[in-house]
């Protein structure tokens, strides 16, 4: 089965670590200091970047550079804002200039880690990641895990993957990118008890996507629980008729 890069980004991590959450945008008063303005701005940046309010996240983000070039902060989440775009160059510098002013944070060391290892630099992303895992700093050490598991997938090492990802879950349970790899994994080695069962942890904490109703599907047809399959497959087609994995199981259902 071909995987689909996530992104083990949270914008509204990146938010929550500025302000402890993702709720009503700031107010920016004309009192403040271009200091204070720059960060209020980079905070409705990343929350407009995580609503996918690109030209309201890009005009606030950029006017948070201005105010203050040397926040690396601001470099690492328009470096975020650049991959949403496709504009990897820019992300990739964007990364570099948020780690030149603070070569420690541990939130740019894990988004471009895992940048790099998703553009097939994956000695160059594990360096990355280690460091932002062993950082003191990082109260949230899943995020690097799991971007390490992706990166060991990348080198079709799915046992040390398997690893990194059930460390994750063992520092946050609910994290929804671990347990859909875990779901994948345990489909892959024919457990499908046991994906049905991540799958059910996942969907405690986060909605189906055309993937995990895929997977659904296969791993319900694989313990021949047709009725719940077929279940699954008419919720993928409804819910997205446009997507690859809708191909896919009307080509399954077809033979």
């Amino acid at each position: 089965m071909s995987r689909k890069p996530i992104r083990y980004w949270a914008i509204c991590g990146i938010a929550g670590l500025l302000t402890g959450g993702c709720g009503l945008l700031p107010d920016i008063k004309p009192s403040m200091s271009n200091a204070e303005k720059a960060t209020l701005n980079l905070q409705m940046g990343a929350r407009y970047l995580d609503m996918g309010m690109l030209d309201a996240a890009r005009e606030k983000l950029q006017t948070a550079l201005s105010l203050d070039s040397g926040n690396a902060e601001i470099h690492n989440t328009l470096a975020v804002f650049y991959e949403r775009v496709k504009d990897y160059d820019a992300a990739d510098d964007s990364y570099r200039s948020a780690l030149s002013r603070d070569p420690a944070n541990f939130s740019t060391l894990n988004n471009y880690g895992r940048f790099q290892c998703e553009r097939d630099r994956v000695d160059q992303g594990v360096e990355l990641l280690k460091q932002a895992l062993d950082s003191a700093m990082n109260t949230r050490p899943w995020f690097a895990l799991t971007n390490l598991g992706a990166c060991a997938l990348k080198q079709n090492d799915a046992q040390q993957a398997e690893g990194y990802f059930r460390q994750a879950l063992q520092a946050q349970s609910e994290y929804a990118p671990a347990l859909l790899e875990m779901q994948k994994i345990s489909y892959q080695n024919r457990q499908y008890l046991s994906a049905r069962g991540f799958l059910e942890r996942y969907l405690a904490v986060a909605n189906h996507t055309p993937e995990t109703l895929w997977l659904a599907f296969q791993t319900e047809r694989s313990l021949g629980n047709g009725k719940l399959a077929e279940e699954y497959r008419d919720k993928l087609l409804s819910a997205f008729p446009a997507s690859k994995e809708a191909q896919l199981v009307k080509s399954a259902i077809s033979k």
